[in-house]
């Protein structure tokens, strides 16, 4: 008797719908909007002594966005923007390269924050970025040669729509906990729960999503130890810890708990960071901390966009093999 193996495939339900948004990416009236090139000159007095600005942070947005989705330099990404205007019979003066550098340093401040209302889940994760360095194909044949320079990317996402909700760029030993405090100021609306990895298991971060009053989905290390609380997060990392042993104790049981309290709604998290990899690149190509982080900003900004444009929606199915 032939025992037919089982396989499980991933199928997307909405493919014609998926690849509509797929081509609307590449589409330059989805990243020129009308509503930047009606504001495309700044307005009102400087707030400073000094010469005022002539082109408004709209404008600046608009530009550096058109270099992240086209993976352009500076200087190309002017001569787009020329063309563009030029095509288009709009009399709109491009701001030089350099312009835009030294603007971009203050952008990364003033970049407004997804309006959210109501209650949010967030899931926080991070990756690295490479400034600058030797290419991984000369790495693995030769070796390192030189420096090699890495930025972390931390980032907060709203798992039911896939959409970045705060960011956050530090050296590479940046401190996930640590770093995802200061990032939950940056969260709009009223926290829910809250997912991470076993690196966000610090003490600090549990406390501060208790002070929100939210729930925290983090596994407790497999080394961990009971603190004997009667309240507070320490008494509810108790409580997982203990239903962990409940369940057997070992890594058969942690993954059961894993699925028992939905844990595995964090991977989403890897799946973004996937995602402005392969379509936005894994490395900055700004060279000055201001610079870079207005930089992963406008990253996450198309990201955004794209997501909103529209995302595989499917579900696992078994076939025989």
């Amino acid at each position: 008797m032939i025992k037919s193996r089982i396989r499980r495939r991933y199928k997307i339900n909405n493919w014609a719908e998926y690849n509509k948004a797929l081509i609307q990416r590449g589409s330059l009236t989805i990243w020129v909007q009308e509503g930047d090139l009606q504001g495309w000159l700044a307005k009102g007095t400087p707030k400073k002594r000094g010469r005022r600005q002539i082109y408004s942070n709209d404008a600046m947005l608009m530009l550096l966005v058109l270099r992240e989705v086209y993976r352009l330099p500076l200087r190309a990404m002017q001569g787009l923007a020329e063309s563009i205007f030029c095509l288009m019979g709009m009399c709109l003066r491009v701001p030089c390269y350099t312009q835009v550098c030294r603007r971009a340093k203050t952008l990364g401040k003033i970049l407004k924050r997804l309006p959210r209302k109501g209650k949010v889940d967030v899931v926080f994760d991070s990756t690295g970025l490479k400034v600058y360095g030797e290419g991984e194909w000369k790495v693995r044949s030769h070796g390192i040669g030189k420096r090699r320079t890495w930025k972390k990317l931390h980032v907060g996402i709203d798992p039911s729509t896939q959409e970045i909700l705060v960011c956050e760029l530090t050296g590479r030993d940046g401190g996930d906990a640590v770093t995802a405090v200061k990032m939950l100021g940056g969260v709009n609306g009223v926290l829910q729960q809250v997912l991470g990895d076993g690196a966000y298991d610090g003490g600090i971060f549990r406390e501060e999503v208790e002070r929100l009053g939210a729930e925290l989905i983090v596994p407790p290390p497999r080394n961990a130890t009971y603190k004997d609380a009667k309240t507070g997060w320490q008494r509810k990392r108790d409580a997982a810890l203990a239903e962990i042993q409940g369940l057997g104790g070992d890594d058969r049981a942690r993954a059961l708990w894993k699925k028992l309290v939905g844990y595995h709604r964090r991977s989403l998290a890897e799946t973004t960071m996937y995602r402005l990899k392969q379509i936005l690149g894994g490395n900055l190509k700004s060279r000055h901390a201001a610079n870079q982080a207005a930089e992963v900003q406008c990253k996450c900004l198309v990201l955004n966009t794209m997501a909103n444009l529209g995302l595989p929606k499917g579900e696992w199915i078994e076939t025989a093999a």
